[in-house]
């Protein structure tokens, strides 16, 4: 029988297949899982619509004035100067390694937070309409890629499972192949990394669960001719998720 303890467990994994940090062991199991088990598919979307926003850029952003008097107050750095001179607490790195780590141990904790809250039950019709997924699998039937489409912001992220071996100066380029039409280049990726591709307005219109992915072995900067010149190593059904 399973508890709520695995469950929990179940949705950590699920969370950590987006983020790409399992092993490849761990991958292919989830991978297995998504194929023959709905929950599993819904959770695995659900955690996609929550973590890929965090992928947005973010731009630098001046602190105002007030922020750093603030902080010149607490660190006491209008205090009277001892009788031998000593560096400004601005110059100390080690205050600053210290006030990094504890931020960074801070913002974990948060991470853990959410990714062990209980949620409620996951049924396949919560799963949002504005992502597509595909699994990318390779000729010998191991996965290569997994790829998610989040419509809304017109992109696509693209993460390895366990893809093979490239011999120098070859990589794996990405294909749209829609119904009746030639293959359309998303450009190379990457086997060691997760892939973001933008996806421009008339790629958009052509994602269908008619439409397949495709990955053909190409130069490594890419098929000199617009259209795949390597053979075509793996490739996956489109569907929403």
């Amino acid at each position: 029988m399973n508890t709520p303890a695995d469950h929990r467990h179940d949705d950590l994994r699920y969370a950590e297949y987006v983020l790409g940090v399992l092993d490849a062991d761990a991958r292919a199991a989830v991978e297995q899982e998504i194929q023959v088990s709905p929950q599993a598919a819904a959770a695995v979307a659900l955690w996609q619509r929550h973590l890929t926003p965090l992928t947005d850029d973010i731009g630098d952003m001046a602190a105002a004035p007030y922020v750093w008097a603030r902080i010149h107050d607490a660190l006491q750095l209008a205090a009277p100067a001892a009788p031998q001179p000593r560096a400004s607490l601005w110059d100390n790195l080690r205050l600053w390694r210290w006030l990094g780590i504890s931020a960074s141990v801070a913002a974990a904790a948060c991470v853990v937070v959410i990714f062990t809250l209980p949620r409620p039950a996951i049924t396949p019709s919560t799963a949002s309409t504005a992502y597509m997924a595909a699994t990318i699998t390779q000729d010998n039937g191991v996965t290569g890629w997994t790829a998610t489409m989040d419509l809304q912001h017109a992109r696509m992220i693209v993460v390895p499972a366990t893809p093979a071996a490239f011999a120098p100066g070859r990589a794996p380029e990405l294909w749209l192949i829609p119904p009746g039409e030639k293959p359309i280049s998303l450009g190379v990726i990457a086997r060691d990394k997760p892939t973001t591709i933008t996806l421009r307005t008339e790629l958009l219109t052509r994602l269908s669960a008619q439409a397949l992915l495709a990955v053909s072995v190409e130069p490594a900067g890419g098929s000199p001719t617009g259209q795949p010149t390597g053979p075509v190593m793996a490739k996956g059904a489109i569907s929403g998720a």
